[in-house]
């Protein structure tokens, strides 16, 4: 059986902020069209109100081992935790009036296996193009010979960066971290 991929593991390396998500406060979302694994078509920038926007590398899967030297590169462990804990505190984040989304380079069915997996409440996005990572230049690595998204997140409001926490560690407190600067730093409860 593959690793325990619903906790991590301890003394991972903690990534530092290497200053990639700086100019994204501010930003309007690019006009692009993602897939969602729950099958509908959506364009972040067109989604009225608060959006919760988590970009993750890749989800492991049970039967698959991770590619070699995964725990060892700083901020890539840790996407299935973070997925649970999303979808642990999802009613909460519907309660500040905030939709979540990830999203990562994934093609939508491998996504799926993932959300149906971990019965997540809210839909995974496919930018499996990177059309959106590139329009917004989001931080990328490359491993195994793949591309893969750097973990930030952005909380959007109708459409436009508000906010991106990044490096987000570790990723199994991100939720708790977004609930917190709903609640106390911009005061959305009124909606």
């Amino acid at each position: 059986m593959g690793p325990v991929l619903t906790q991590l593991p301890a003394n991972l390396p903690v990534p530092l902020d290497d200053g990639a998500c700086d100019h994204l406060p501010g930003l309007a979302l690019p006009n692009i069209t993602l897939m969602a694994t729950d099958g509908a078509e959506v364009n972040l920038r067109q989604i009225p109100g608060w959006v919760v926007l988590y970009c993750y590398p890749m989800t492991g899967r049970p039967d698959t081992a991770l590619p070699d030297g995964w725990d060892l590169i700083p901020g890539a462990r840790g996407c299935t935790p973070q997925a649970c804990a999303y979808a642990d505190h999802h009613a909460q984040l519907n309660a500040l009036g905030a939709q979540v989304f990830g999203l990562s380079q994934q093609s939508t069915a491998y996504q799926q296996e993932a959300a149906n997996r971990l019965h997540l409440p809210f839909a995974l996005l496919s930018d499996a193009s990177a059309y959106f990572t590139d329009a917004l230049r989001l931080p990328t690595f490359e491993v195994a010979g793949q591309r893969l998204n750097k973990r930030l997140t952005m909380i959007l409001r109708d459409g436009v960066i508000a906010t991106c926490f990044y490096p987000v560690f570790p990723p199994d407190q991100d939720a708790l971290h977004v609930m917190a600067w709903l609640k106390n730093s911009h005061g959305v409860a009124h909606g």
